[in-house]
C-alpha cells in the first residue's frame, strides 16, 4: 500500500494541481494543467483500494459503498488539504485529488479584474463566477470573500460540497457549512440560510431550480449573493439561469434577474510561454442599465455586444482578455485561438495590430 501522505508531499512539492490514483498506473499528477505519470510503481486494485480507504472514517466507507461516489475534503497534519473525490471504474475503487493551498491568494496575485473587487463592495444583488472544471472558480469566491473578509463588518454564510479553502473570522463572521455533513443539500442549506441573518450568503454550486430560485430571493431582499455556475460566458449564464424554469415562470426569472443581477465574471485557466504555470483569461459582464433592460426583453443575444462597448464600465470578453495576454507574451497564439469564442473575427484583431 502506497503512502498517501508521501504522496501528497510530493504533489505539493511538484505544484501539481491534481493527483489521479488510477488502476494498473503510477500516480498522475496535473501540473499546470497537463498531466504527468509519476515514477511510483503501477497501482494495482487490492493495494489501490486499501490505499484509498486509509483515509475514509466508517461513515465515509458506508456512504461510498451505498452511492458508489463519495466527495469530501481532506486535512492531513503538516499538510495542505485536498478536495477529493472516489469513485470506482470497472469495478476498481479510484480517487482524484484536488490540491487546495492553505493560504488564500488576493485578487491581484490571481490577476483577477477590477471589477472583481467592485462586485465584492456590494451591498445587495447577485454575483456569478463561471467557467469550465478546473478554472479556479472556487479560489476566484475564496479571494473575494477574503477581500470581503478585510474590509466589512458583516455575517459571510458559504455553503460548500466539500469545504475547501478554510477561512478564518476578521472584520467578517464567517460560517462554512459542509453539503451532507452539516446540512442535506444546498437548496435546504440556502433557505434556511435567510433565518440565519446572513448580509453576505456564498453557494459553491447553483446547481438546481430550487437552489437557483432561492438565491434570486435571497438578492432581492437585500443580500449580496456569491454562486457558481458550470456555463462558459455572461450570455450562456444568462440564459442557463432563466432556462432551468418552466416555460410559464421564466418571464418572472428575467424580471428577477434583470433587477437582482449585479455581474458575471466568466474565467479560463492559460498554459503560460513566458514562465512556469497558469494564468487566468476572463469575461466580464457589469448589470447596467442596458444590460438589464437585455435580460428583461429577451434579447440575450445581444449581450456580448453589450459587453464589448461597456469597456468603460469595467466590462471586457473572453476575445479582449486573451488578446493582451497574447500581445503581451505570456500565452501562445494557438491557445489564443482555441480559446477565442470567434477565432475568425480574432484573427482579423490581431492581423489589424
Amino acid at each position: 500500500m502506497i503512502d498517501l501522505k508521501e504522496l501528497f508531499q510530493f504533489a505539493i512539492d511538484q505544484k501539481a494541481s491534481d493527483l489521479h490514483l488510477t488502476e494498473n498506473s503510477p500516480p498522475i499528477l496535473r501540473v499546470d494543467g497537463k498531466l504527468s505519470v509519476t515514477d511510483y510503481p503501477p497501482l494495482q486494485k487490492d493495494d489501490l483500494k486499501k490505499t484509498v480507504y486509509s483515509v475514509l472514517s466508517d461513515r465515509q466507507k458506508e456512504k461510498f459503498e451505498r452511492d458508489l461516489e463519495l466527495d469530501f475534503s481532506l486535512a492531513l497534519e503538516g499538510l495542505e488539504r485536498f478536495r477529493v473525490n472516489v469513485h470506482t471504474q470497472r469495478g476498481c475503487v479510484e480517487a482524484a485529488f484536488r490540491r487546495i493551498p492553505s493560504q488564500i491568494p488576493t485578487t491581484d496575485e490571481l490577476g483577477l479584474p477590477l471589477a472583481i473587487t467592485t462586485f465584492a463592495q456590494k451591498p445587495t444583488g447577485l454575483v456569478l463566477i463561471t467557467g469550465p472544471t478546473g478554472s479556479g472558480k472556487t479560489t476566484t469566491l475564496a479571494a473575494m470573500i477574503n477581500y470581503i473578509n478585510s474590509k466589512r463588518a458583516c455575517m459571510i454564510t458559504c455553503i460548500e460540497d466539500p469545504i475547501e479553502y478554510v477561512h478564518k473570522n476578521g472584520t467578517a463572521v464567517i460560517k462554512q457549512r459542509e453539503v451532507y455533513s452539516d446540512t442535506h443539500s444546498f437548496a435546504e442549506a440556502l433557505k434556511r440560510c435567510l433565518r440565519q441573518d446572513p448580509d453576505v450568503i456564498v453557494v459553491g454550486e447553483m446547481r438546481d431550480l430550487e437552489t437557483i430560485s432561492t438565491a434570486l430571493t435571497a438578492a432581492e431582499t437585500g443580500h449580496l449573493v456569491l454562486a457558481t455556475l458550470h456555463t462558459p460566458d455572461a450570455a450562456q449564464t444568462i440564459e442557463r439561469i432563466i432556462d432551468v424554469f418552466p416555460s410559464h415562470q421564466q418571464q418572472q426569472v428575467r424580471l428577477q434577474l434583470s433587477a437582482g443581477l449585479q455581474g458575471v465574471v466568466s474565467q479560463t485557466l492559460l498554459s503560460r510561454i513566458d514562465i512556469e504555470g497558469r494564468v487566468l483569461a476572463t469575461e466580464v459582464l457589469v448589470a447596467t442599465p442596458a444590460v438589464r433592460n437585455l435580460i428583461r426583453e429577451q434579447a440575450v443575444e445581444q449581450i456580448p455586444t453589450a459587453i464589448q462597448t461597456g469597456m468603460k464600465f469595467g466590462m471586457h470578453t473572453m476575445d479582449m482578455s486573451l488578446k493582451i495576454l497574447f500581445e503581451k507574451g505570456i500565452i501562445s497564439y494557438e491557445d489564443a485561438i482555441a480559446y477565442a469564442k470567434n477565432p475568425s473575427e480574432f484573427q482579423d484583431i490581431l492581423k489589424k495590430n
